[in-house]
C-alpha cells in the first residue's frame, strides 16, 4: 500500500511487519521471502473499502514497521527475537498485523498479544489444524503452533474456531485431537455449506466479546488461487470466498492478526499468491478500521 516505513509508534493505529522465517516448515521452504513479495504486490492496493464504505487509512493510521529480527535455523531463538521486538508495538496499543513467514511464528505473536489482553479467542482459516504434538521429534514447527498455544494458556480453545481443514491426513485422530483441545473445527465441506453468514454467526457465538486473534494461512486457498505455499491442498477456497468470509466477521473484537505461508519461489505468473495474501492483509486492516 506504499505505507511509510515508521518505527516511532506515536499516533500509530496499526503496524504491519514482516517475519521472514521458514525454518519450521515440513515440505516446501521459501516463506522467509513472503513479506517481501506481499509488500511488492501491495503497491496496487488503495485505501477505500467499498464493502465497509470506509477509507481504511483515514480510519486507521497504518505504518510499515519493517521486518522483525529472526535467527535462521533456530526456531526458539527466533521466538525470543520476535517477542522482544513485537512487545513495544502491542504495549503501545497498536494493532499488530504480521506478514509471514511460516505458521510457527504465530506462537511468538500470541505470547505477546496474550500478555496484553489475556487468553485469546482464535479465528483460524487454514487447510490444516496445526495441533500436532511433534514432528520428527520437533515440538516447535508450523504444525504444532496451536497445541503449544493452548498448553501455554495463550488461547481459550473453547472460544476458538478453526475452519477450512481438508486434504489427506496421517490418521483419523488429526482433527479429533484439535477438537479434544476444545477447538470448534469446521472442515471445508461444512464451511461451504455454512457460507459467510452461517460462518460469521458461528464465530460470533463462539468468541463473544473476547479479544480475537485471526490467523490466515494462505493454503486455505485452493492452489489455483495460491500455488506459492509450502503445503498446498486441493479442493480449497477461492479468493472471492475468502474475502466474503473475512468481511462477514465485521464487529468482532480483533486485537491481532497474521497472514502466513506465502512461498514466492512456488508462486505463479503475476505473483497471484502474494497478491491474494496482500488483499487478505488489507481486509484484516479493514476489519480493524471498521471497529475503530
Amino acid at each position: 500500500m506504499r505505507l511509510p516505513h515508521v518505527t516511532d509508534l506515536d499516533g500509530v493505529g496499526a503496524a504491519v511487519y514482516g517475519i521472514p522465517f521458514d525454518t519450521a516448515v515440513t515440505y516446501r521452504p521459501g516463506a522467509r521471502f513472503g513479506p517481501e513479495a506481499i509488500r511488492s504486490v501491495s503497491a496496487l492496493l488503495r485505501s477505500y473499502h467499498s464493502g465497509f464504505d470506509i477509507d481504511v487509512c483515514d480510519a486507521l493510521s497504518i505504518v510499515d514497521y519493517g521486518d522483525l529480527p529472526v535467527a535462521p535455523g533456530d526456531t526458539e531463538g527466533t521466538y525470543r527475537r520476535i517477542e522482544e521486538a513485537l512487545a513495544p508495538i502491542v504495549e503501545a496499543g497498536v494493532f499488530p498485523l504480521a506478514l509471514g513467514g511460516d505458521h510457527s511464528v504465530t506462537l511468538a505473536e500470541l505470547r505477546v498479544v496474550a500478555a496484553a489482553h489475556g487468553p485469546l479467542a482464535l479465528v483460524h482459516l487454514d487447510a490444516h489444524g496445526d495441533t500436532w504434538d511433534e514432528y520428527f521429534e520437533q515440538r516447535y514447527f508450523h504444525g504444532t503452533t496451536f497445541k503449544r498455544a493452548v498448553e501455554e494458556a495463550l488461547l481459550d480453545a473453547t472460544a476458538s474456531v478453526q475452519a477450512g481443514m481438508r486434504g489427506p491426513l496421517w490418521q483419523a485422530s488429526d482433527l479429533g485431537d484439535a477438537r479434544a483441545l476444545g477447538f470448534h473445527v469446521i472442515p471445508s465441506e461444512e464451511l461451504r455449506e455454512l457460507g459467510p453468514e452461517g460462518y460469521a454467526g458461528l464465530v460470533r457465538e463462539q468468541v463473544g466479546d473476547r479479544p480475537v486473534f485471526l490467523s490466515f494461512d494462505v493454503d486455505f486457498l485452493d492452489p489455483a488461487f495460491a500455488p506459492g505455499t509450502g503445503t498446498p491442498e486441493v479442493a480449497g477456497f477461492s479468493t472471492a470466498d475468502a474475502v466474503a468470509l473475512l468481511r462477514s466477521l465485521r464487529g468482532i473484537r480483533l486485537v491481532g492478526a497474521d497472514v502466513v505461508e506465502v512461498s514466492p519461489p512456488y508462486d505463479g505468473p503475476g505473483q497471484i499468491t502474494a497478491l491474494a495474501a496482500a488483499n487478505v492483509a488489507w481486509e484484516l486492516l479493514a476489519l480493524r478500521a471498521a471497529a475503530v
